[in-house]
């Protein structure tokens, strides 16, 4: 089991960096932030592509391929998949892509505040860029429980504890990640508290600057 771990480790770091030139927007927000809505909203308007960390590890279990059972093992075990396996994961959506504008949702984080900053380092190390800034969706506990609340239509009783494990480990995960790219200027914090469209309003004041041309 190690030995197909540490390949794939080897694998990902001797790779080349990635052949073109591309821009890269890493996106955080709690549960119930709001974060999936916007990032569609950027989608459409701004022509990035949506890549999902989470989703491409899934993507890649259910393919049959040796990385995909070494992942599906380490999920399994409790343990955290390999920080270098999942950035080639991201690597190879975007080679494959015939974009050159990216949005990556889920990463890096981790349960560990280590492991968080170990993904940040492999990305830009395999990738060979740093993004050019995080996209921090800041939405209090409480309007985000009541989001989620309303969304699960009240079944308060059987979500609370779920969803408080979810705010500690969003919370656990991403706060290492934002400190940091902070101490960079790279941090564009967005009131994710107000209505939709009153935060795409902010958001499309971030991204106009990247972007020649807006496709409303």
């Amino acid at each position: 089991m190690g030995s197909v771990v540490d390949a794939a480790n080897k694998e990902a770091t001797e790779s080349a960096h990635i052949n073109k030139k591309v821009t890269v927007v890493f996106v955080l927000g709690g549960p119930g932030s709001g974060k999936g809505t916007q990032c569609a909203n950027i989608v459409k308007h701004f022509g990035y592509t949506h890549l999902s960390a989470g989703d491409l590890l899934r993507a890649e279990q259910n393919s049959g391929s040796e990385n995909g059972a070494m992942i599906k093992n380490v999920i399994k075990e409790g343990r955290i998949v390999p920080s270098e396996v999942t950035v080639k994961l991201l690597q190879r959506a975007m080679e494959q892509s015939a974009n050159d504008k990216f949005l990556i949702d889920g990463f890096p984080r981790n349960q560990e505040n280590r492991a968080a900053q170990e993904n940040r380092a492999a990305f830009e190390s395999v990738i060979g860029i740093e993004p050019e800034f995080v996209l921090f969706f800041d939405c209090s506990e409480e309007e985000m429980q009541k989001r989620i609340l309303n969304r699960n239509q009240g079944r308060e009783d059987d979500n609370m504890e779920t969803i408080r494990k979810r705010f500690r480990t969003y919370i656990e995960s991403s706060l290492p990640v934002i400190e940091y790219y902070n101490s960079k200027g790279k941090v564009r914090k967005i009131d994710a508290t107000k209505p939709v469209e009153e935060v795409f309003e902010a958001v499309k004041d971030v991204f106009a600057p990247l972007n020649d041309k807006v496709a409303y």
